[in-house]
């Protein structure tokens, strides 16, 4: 129960100093509380993060533990988080730039659109999750791991990556920020980068990852790459 209730309060911790960082950078940015597209962007991000979160804090324990880890054994994997961690930073800060200056014109269709596809990536993280039980944030071979090869992952190598690259592509948008879309090419290159290293990992340490790569021949994209 002790060990129940700490998961819980490291969680709802994570969440809410990650909302209130995102807050924070957003609108200090904006230079205004009355910024509402970032006031749209928070609210979702919060619900949706807080919503998987209760599933598998009630399902899956030991995957919420895994996801709730940062620190990374892998030392190429820290500088290539850097790299995706600024090209993140430049999103939000270069969004609300966009507001306070007035940059872009964007639509409140293709705001709410964007935001669709924000709901979409995040959906094919969590369908990633579900059937995937060794899905954690930081690069490593677990105990007991093994290959998963069926549903999402019989597609593509990656699901959880190009679940982020959609959701952070069309984070600017729901900003109401085109500008906004500049610095992810920062963090496609880190992303592209941490791939190519934790498939080495994962070719030395996991049996059968090899013949997966071999079977499952796309990392991210269907007849792209």
């Amino acid at each position: 129960m002790n060990m129940d209730k700490g998961l819980l309060t490291q969680a709802l911790t994570k969440l809410m100093i990650s909302a209130g960082l995102l807050s924070a950078l957003i609108f200090m940015s904006a230079g205004s509380l009355l910024f509402w597209n970032g006031w749209l962007f928070i609210g979702t991000f919060t619900i949706a993060l807080f919503s998987f979160g209760a599933y598998l804090y009630i399902h899956n324990k030991a995957l919420l533990q895994k996801r709730l880890m940062s620190k990374e054994k892998e030392k190429a994997q820290g500088a290539y988080n850097v790299l995706s961690g600024l090209g993140l930073l430049g999103v939000f800060v270069l969004s609300g730039l966009d507001y306070r200056f007035e940059w872009s014109e964007v639509s409140l269709i293709i705001v709410f659109v964007a935001l669709v596809i924000v709901l979409a990536g995040y959906a094919i993280s969590v369908i990633a999750m579900v059937q995937n039980e060794f899905a954690s944030r930081i690069i490593e071979v677990q105990e007991e791991q093994k290959v998963i090869d069926t549903g999402i992952y019989a597609i593509i190598r990656h699901p959880m990556y190009i679940s982020s690259l959609i959701m952070f592509t069309a984070t600017p948008v729901v900003l109401g920020s085109y500008y906004g879309m500049i610095p992810m090419v920062l963090y496609f290159i880190g992303i592209i980068l941490r791939i190519r290293n934790e498939e080495d990992v994962l070719r030395r340490g996991l049996p059968g990852y090899e013949e997966y790569m071999k079977k499952v021949k796309y990392r991210l994209v269907p007849f792209l790459w």
